[in-house]
């Protein structure tokens, strides 16, 4: 009886992990500044590196964490965003499209 408990209980742990793994495979992947869609919004993953006279938009302070479109917390350090879709944007990041959240 104890072999086959014993085999129970490793295919649980077994189980767990494969689904823990599964869950990390699922993270978004970022989203690259060269990447088509990021060029032509001017995507920069370090907002304080965005080129003002390239992007007359920007204001010190805009963020994609403070972004009326970010879809992660404040606190992470990236999130969705609609723009990209299935990538993720840094949350210190910007881009033309920003929008100040209400």
């Amino acid at each position: 009886m104890k072999p086959r408990r014993t085999f129970l209980i490793q295919v649980a742990g077994v189980s767990g992990a494969a689904v823990l793994g599964t869950q990390a495979a699922h993270a978004q992947a970022m989203v690259a500044e060269n990447d088509p869609q990021a060029s032509a919004l001017g995507y920069k993953a370090d907002a304080t590196k965005v080129d003002k006279t390239k992007q007359p938009k920007y204001a010190a302070g805009q963020v994609c964490s403070n972004c009326a479109i970010y879809q992660g917390k404040p606190a992470d350090a990236s999130g969705g965003c609609p723009l990209f879709a299935g990538k993720a944007v840094a949350a210190k990041g910007w881009c033309s499209a920003y929008a100040k959240k209400a």
